[in-house]
């Protein structure tokens, strides 16, 4: 638990961007200051060259180390190498290892090895595998398909799920074969040839698919190639892709790693390829992907897409949108046979800074684990999240362009170069409708959302910007800055104008227990259904989406709510920590139940991302949580949070 401790205190730190108290880490945490302090000297340690965390009086940051410190295995993680290490060596040596010779070799007491191999009975149960026992000589019994899953197993336990790192594959295999430079060059030649063929790559989930590559490398040069037949369950529609990219893989593997794969495990990795780290971009890709997709799998998706869009009030309608998400929840069931998960690097990034297009994801990762049995986990909802997000980057862009008018007193073309540069540098964010060139404007006049002036402007605002005639970086930095001030003013006071409408001082919770996530539901639900908003269906659907995919959008709020917007009538329940509780696998502060009625769809969106935008401040948190003892002073703070 140390261990694990100590890097959720450091993947804490990596995500600010400043100073955090001890005082702050404890509360994300759920420990003691004297806790902290202890970590950080704990994680320092693991880095002598550079330290993990830096110190100061402002509290702490992640130190130039940091990164390095997460991939570091302290001294305490030797019994984890340990047990590895013997399951390296079962899966090396078919004709078994000798219990006192594996002791000698690892330097450890009989009695420790034996320990050993009951936490690997442990570790195979659920599996094809089994350990066989003669007498001092143990052996591992199973498929190769079964074998490579195994060591696919441990090196993802090994890996920094935030990153790609080719050493970190290369310290998961056992043989010589693959080093961490072949790795990466095979990987940079591997996208461009699928670019060549027609494929989008799907960067961030590449290194599971590099890691089963360079495991069959590993494993074809041990003589442990993978049969013809393990890869037919391949669809026979992309057969012709298989072999396509199968002949890439087939040469680069032999061009890096100097191995020559077999056609079994050329099929079977052009699979892995074709079903997790590729989409179709154009020409014949595109119509391979379109014929790989099953009936209902593409009803099932046109389904929920139209009920999300129908229930979030979004706009999804895209044929090149539905056919890429269709082909993703076609590979997920797939991936699903053979129980093999892909991780999302973004996920929590995701989560919390786009709690809204998050919310929809899950939403249609929920009726298609209805219609298909599909499963559902945050990194593949995050997939999903990715292709909504995608499609709703052009609207949402239209959305934030602020108009803008141009004060500039005419000399020659000045107003002219000037709108020209405006319009070059910060079109994507501002739309100039009008250009003044008075030198005596009538300030009160202007209506547009930012005035952008050459002269000082006789009033005074967020929305005035002083910028010079030819428009330098400075200027253009301004600018932005204002018109984030412009949008977060517009997007708090929307949220405000909201929550004095649904709070309620006899739905209010101090201190909240430490009680979990659905113990806390059922106590802030509780409320509300005193007040006749819900009933108890309302509050289980609320646990059933909990369970789906933790509501904790920042390390310091949580938005339990049900994906059925029942309430007989919008309302809040706020709960306030004393420190912090636990919620799913982390900590929150605060917890805020959401029910939302039918007549306030369009309220919803508002709420819920600005909720979690207010709550992703961690000093505003800090402050609240400090000074909400009761409804009132949660009211003030929030109100003053907003206000800024």
């Amino acid at each position: 638990m140390t261990r694990q401790r100590q890097d959720q205190l450091l993947s804490a730190l990596l995500r600010q961007d400043g100073w955090v108290t001890a005082a702050s880490l404890a509360d994300q945490l759920g420990v003691t200051p004297r806790s902290i302090r202890s970590y950080v000297a704990a994680l320092n340690a693991r880095v002598p060259a550079a330290d993990a965390i830096d110190s100061s009086p402002a509290g702490y940051r992640a130190g130039a180390g940091a990164r390095e410190a997460l991939r570091r295995r302290a001294d305490e993680s030797a019994p984890r190498e340990r047990l590895h290490g013997i399951i390296r060596m079962l899966l090396d040596q078919p004709e078994g290892i000798d219990v006192y010779e594996t002791a000698d070799r690892l330097h450890v007491s009989d009695a420790t090895v034996e320990s050993d191999l009951s936490r690997v009975r442990a570790l195979l149960e659920g599996t094809e595998l089994a350990l066989e026992r003669e007498r001092e000589t143990i052996r591992l019994r199973g498929t190769e398909v079964a074998q490579r899953r195994l060591l696919s197993r441990l090196a993802h336990d090994e890996m920094d799920a935030a990153a790609f790192h080719p050493e970190t594959i290369r310290n998961a295999l056992a043989g010589e074969v693959v080093g961490s430079d072949a790795v990466a060059g095979f990987k940079t030649a591997l996208v461009r040839e699928l670019g060549a063929l027609g494929y989008y790559v799907n960067e961030l989930a590449i290194s599971d698919v590099l890691l089963h590559i360079a495991i069959a490398a590993d494993r074809v040069a041990a003589g442990r190639p993978l049969e013809t037949d393990a890869a037919d369950a391949r669809p026979a529609e992309a057969h012709g892709e298989i072999v396509r990219v199968g002949e890439q893989i087939s040469r680069l593997a032999h061009e890096h790693f100097s191995v020559r794969l077999g056609d079994g495990d050329t099929a079977h990795l052009a699979t892995l390829v074709l079903t997790r780290v590729v989409a179709p971009g154009r020409g014949t890709a595109v119509d391979v992907a379109r014929s790989g997709v099953a009936p209902a799998v593409d009803d099932a998706v046109r389904t929920e897409i139209a009920r999300a869009a129908r229930d979030y009030q979004v706009d999804l309608d895209d044929e090149a949108f539905i056919l890429r998400l269709s082909l993703h929840v076609q590979n997920l069931l797939r991936r699903a046979q053979e129980q093999a998960w892909t991780r999302n690097p973004l996920t929590r990034s995701l989560k919390s800074s786009y709690p809204m297009i998050f919310e929809v994801a899950v939403s249609i990762a929920s009726g298609l684990h209805d219609r298909l049995d599909l499963p559902v986990n945050d990194d593949e909802i995050a997939y999903i999240a990715m292709h909504i997000g995608g499609r709703l980057e052009r609207s949402r862009k239209a959305e934030t362009i602020l108009s803008a008018t141009i004060v500039c007193p005419g000399y020659y073309e000045l107003h002219e170069l000037l709108r020209s540069s405006v319009d070059r540098s910060l079109g994507s964010a501002i739309e100039v409708t009008r250009v003044v060139t008075s030198v005596d404007p009538d300030w009160a006049s202007f209506d547009t959302d930012l005035v952008l002036s050459t002269i000082e402007p006789a009033a005074a605002g967020d929305r005035f910007v002083r910028v010079q005639p030819f428009l330098g970086e400075a200027d253009v930095e301004r600018v932005q800055q204002a018109a984030a001030r412009v949008r977060r003013g517009r997007r708090l006071a929307r949220l405000r104008a909201e929550l004095s409408r649904y709070f309620d001082a006899s739905a209010f919770l101090h201190p909240l227990p430490d009680a979990g996530d659905e113990e806390i539901i059922r106590l802030l639900g509780g409320m509300l259904i005193a007040n006749g908003l819900i009933d108890d269906d309302y509050v289980d659907k609320t646990i059933q989406r909990e369970r789906m995919s933790s509501t904790a959008f920042t390390d310091a709020l949580a938005v339990p709510h049900s994906l059925q917007m029942t309430a007989r009538r919008t309302a809040i329940a706020i709960g306030v920590a004393e420190g912090s509780v636990a919620w799913g696998d982390g900590r929150v502060q605060v917890v805020a139940l959401a029910a939302f009625s039918e007549s306030d769809r369009a309220a919803f969106q508002t709420v819920f991302e600005q909720l979690v935008e207010v709550f992703s401040e961690r000093e505003s948190v800090q402050r609240l949580v400090r000074r909400a003892t009761s409804f009132e002073a949660f009211l003030d703070e929030l109100v003053a949070v907003i206000d800024g």
